[in-house]
């Protein structure tokens, strides 16, 4: 347990990332795909009845004794929000009223917001932007892990403790990696879900806000949904920077774990993702990926050649232009 991992800086590329170039080859090959693009006519629809099946659980847990809440905020109430959280994402691209009604995919990810019970979408939506246009870039892109990190988490023991604290590294590590001013959507998306959360206490009490905030921050750590993390963009192969996964899980998560096809198509929603790959199969199906997240997290714990270190990275133009 007490083994130091191989790696002590990052993967430094001095490459642009691959999904630009592939993407230019598989539109040129199958022009088809653009028809794949634009939203999903079904996703308001299945976010909503998540939101309102939430509201409802908050109503039937009041009165459980704590240990339940945190049962049921870990085996159902989590797994629901951390679906919500990838909505979100999609929601991001635009594709749940398309392109040209951006300023409704903004609101709608605030209402999507509402189960999670801390503000969210509007600051996700603001860095994710980032994180597909300037992939692995320092200082950019703020999913990748600080040097901290990536020095300290370095043993089995750490590791687990930092898959534990993920959700408080995702939420915080942006204001340092790349601060940005206070938007005013941040501000509506704050008050809108302070706004809710006071509702909710007042109907039924502290319990149902805990069951929310408290699945949401352990489905985000270690629990099986949560693999994806790791999964997305760990380095677990050189050469490899993005990795996708088709299992099953792909079900309760908006078809999150094709991230090879998401990174080459941002603007195709997940339930479309599928017919990328099938479509243009020749790129995707002799790449490394993933079978298996809770594989994913056993190994990122106890194999002593994978920890935060193990990312790419890149000098991006901006980056060198700040």
């Amino acid at each position: 347990m007490g083994n130091r991992v191989t790696r002590d800086d990052f993967e430094w590329v001095y490459t642009e990332q691959p999904h630009t170039q592939r993407r230019k080859e598989i539109l040129a090959k199958y022009p088809e795909i653009k028809t794949l693009m634009g939203p999903d006519p079904h996703l308001k629809w299945i976010v909503s009845g998540m939101v309102f099946m939430q509201f409802l659980a908050c109503y039937l847990v009041k009165d459980l004794s704590w240990k339940w809440i945190f049962f049921w905020a870990y085996a159902f109430g989590g797994c629901i929000n951390h679906s919500l959280s990838l909505a979100i994402h999609d929601i991001s691209h635009n594709v749940a009223f398309g392109n040209k009604q951006a300023k409704w995919n903004r609101w709608f990810a605030v209402f999507a917001n509402l189960p999670i019970g801390i503000p969210y979408s509007a600051s996700f939506k603001k860095y994710h932007i980032d994180h597909h246009r300037y992939l692995g870039g320092d200082s950019l892109d703020v999913d990748i892990p600080t040097d901290f990190e990536g020095w300290f988490f370095c043993t089995p023991l750490r590791k687990l403790l930092w898959l534990f604290l993920q959700p408080l590294f995702y939420s915080l590590r942006p204001l340092y990696v790349n601060p940005k001013a206070i938007t005013q959507m941040e501000i509506f998306n704050a008050f809108i879900q302070f706004s809710i959360d006071l509702i909710i206490y007042c109907l039924w009490g502290l319990k149902p806000i805990i069951y929310l905030i408290a699945g949401t921050i352990l489905c985000m750590g270690v629990h099986p949904i949560s693999g994806h993390f790791i999964a997305e963009h760990y380095m677990f192969l050189k050469g490899y920077e993005t990795y996708s996964y088709y299992g099953p899980l792909n079900w309760l998560t908006f078809n999150v774990g094709y991230h090879m096809e998401h990174h080459d198509f941002p603007s195709i929603p997940g339930c479309r993702l599928p017919m990328v790959k099938k479509i243009a199969a020749e790129y995707y199906d002799n790449l490394p990926h993933h079978q298996s997240w809770i594989r994913v997290l056993w190994d990122f714990v106890f194999d002593d050649t994978i920890g935060p270190y193990s990312r790419v990275k890149r000098l991006c133009k901006l980056a060198k232009e700040s």
